[in-house]
């Protein structure tokens, strides 16, 4: 019964090959591709610079190929095992739904890395900014000079900016969809206030040093809040832990004296 089920399965499989034409993995690339976007992978992948259509296909089709192969290895361990076959059906079905929701979280976890080092990165490029605007360069001079001489999250999105710039796009423009697909409170903050002073003609230094402060401001909020969690976290060893044992110590002599007392007068 068994073998049967599983040369049902593989026929199953060589089956859905057959019927997709051509190259099966550029055919189910495309089918992905045209898929509903519920979970919002596209906008993700776009705040991670990444959101092209091939980006998110290749996403959609790694996603879907290690669901399917855990079912796969499920199934096909579960029936070697002469398991029940519904027990085999719901259990696979789970395992693939984890590994889809895996990929899902990483994913999450990738952009709020990106957040996080994107607002520990701000503070800096403000105050380069800042300075560089004051010696008198222009705001795009500026910004392609932070792009070109550091590293980090910010600066390839300044590249990216220039490198709009040069085909043609408005600069303010090009600044405000950056504002838009950063999706930091900060830097959005930053960059409307930024477009509006280069439109109206408003002193940019102003603009850039009160954002400077407020960069500082958070980013001293964020230490704090830092150390606030950790002594939190230090305090659970200390507590469940450490002052336990040193009680243990405390009481151990007393209790030994004790029983050996008990043990004499008895």
């Amino acid at each position: 019964m068994n073998a049967i089920l599983i040369s049902l399965l593989l026929s199953l499989i060589a089956t859905a090959l057959l019927i997709i034409d051509g190259n099966p993995k550029s055919e189910v690339k495309a089918m992905l591709g045209r898929s509903t976007d519920r979970s919002m992978i596209r906008v993700r992948l776009t705040e991670l610079d990444r959101g092209t259509q091939g980006e998110y296909e290749a996403f959609r089709y790694i996603q879907l190929l290690y669901s399917s192969i855990a079912i796969l290895c499920i199934l096909t361990f579960s029936l070697l095992s002469r398991k029940s076959l519904v027990v085999t059906i719901i259990f696979s079905l789970i395992v693939g739904a984890i590994v889809y929701l895996y990929f899902d979280r990483s994913l999450s976890t990738l952009i709020k890395k990106q957040r996080s080092a994107i607002d520990a990165e701000f503070p800096a490029i403000i105050e380069m900014l800042t300075l560089a605007i004051s010696a008198g360069e222009s705001p795009l001079t500026a910004f392609k000079r932070i792009a070109e001489n550091s590293h980090g999250y910010l600066s390839k999105r300044f590249r990216k900016v220039i490198s709009r710039v040069h085909q043609g796009e408005p600069f303010h423009s090009a600044l405000d969809r950056m504002g838009r697909e950063v999706n930091s409170p900060l830097v959005r903050r930053f960059i409307d206030s930024l477009v509006n002073a280069m439109v109206r003609g408003a002193p940019i230094t102003d603009v850039l040093s009160r954002h400077a402060q407020e960069a500082r401001d958070n980013q001293r909020n964020r230490i704090l809040a830092a150390a606030g969690k950790a002594e939190i976290s230090m305090m659970i060893p200390v507590v469940f832990l450490i002052l336990p044992i040193s009680i243990l110590f405390a009481l151990w002599p007393s209790l030994t004296n004790l029983n050996i007392f008990a043990g004499t007068s008895g």
